[in-house]
């Protein structure tokens, strides 16, 4: 069992861009220990989670970790939903508990050094790079510490991957038009405000990490090609 403990020492930022980024060794089934877990808006408690094949799995009773795994220790840290009130309104009401952070749902969440809103969890979950420790998609480790695990751009090497995502990408009732290029760099259009944000994307599954050129991570979701994302309900031009 490899045991790795978060930091938490937030003089860091992304924009240091100098060091190597120290990535903890965690071998599936993963333990994720010691989170204050909100599973849906309104319902929190302090449990681990367990990462088995990319999903929740049941945590063990009477022991800390299940045998043979890499623990996580996060005392402290917030785990929540990445999750855009619009996307799941799109899904069927049997599918929209999909989100939860529960055994058998895909392991995607954020660990965060704050407290998190229930209005930031439904509409848009925007983080500063220090208070971000973690996020993980389909049990894979996205972000780290505030900063990005891989270089923008490498994901849309896959054919199908840039297919389904580069291009631009707009919400014609709210006005806006965000531009996803092949190199892993975004700029949107907001009315007449032509780069108002810009910055750097990740992608896996139906899933989008951006890290704004200003100093913020955010997220957004791809069902049934429409783009969710912090409000906006976007299709491809």
């Amino acid at each position: 069992m490899a045991t790795t403990t978060a930091p938490f020492d937030r003089s860091r930022s992304v924009a240091d861009g100098v060091a190597a980024l120290d990535l903890p060794v965690l071998t599936e089934p993963v333990t994720v220990a010691g989170a204050r877990v909100t599973e849906a808006p309104g319902q929190t408690a302090v449990r681990d989670l367990v990462i088995t094949d990319g999903r929740f799995s049941p945590a063990p009773e009477g022991l800390s970790h299940l045998p043979g795994t890499g623990v996580l220790r996060v005392d402290g840290a917030y785990a929540v939903p990445l999750r855009v009130d619009t996307a799941v309104a799109s899904r069927p009401r049997s599918h929209r508990r999909q989100y939860d952070l529960v055994p058998g749902n895909r392991a995607t969440f954020a660990l965060v050094r704050r407290p998190v809103g229930e209005y930031q969890l439904r509409r848009m979950l925007v983080i500063d790079p220090d208070d971000l420790l973690a996020v993980f998609v389909a049990g894979h480790l996205e972000v780290w510490d505030g900063r990005p695990t891989r270089p923008a751009g490498r994901d849309l090497v896959d054919l199908a991957t840039r297919t389904a995502w580069v291009g631009t990408w707009v919400d014609r009732r709210q006005k806006l038009r965000q531009r996803l290029g092949a190199d892993g760099r975004y700029a949107e259009t907001r009315g007449r405000h032509v780069d108002a944000y810009t910055g750097r994307y990740w992608v896996r599954e139906n899933r989008i990490t951006y890290l704004d050129d200003s100093g913020f991570w955010a997220f957004g979701e791809l069902v049934d090609d429409t783009l969710h994302h912090a409000g906006f309900v976007m299709t491809q031009s």
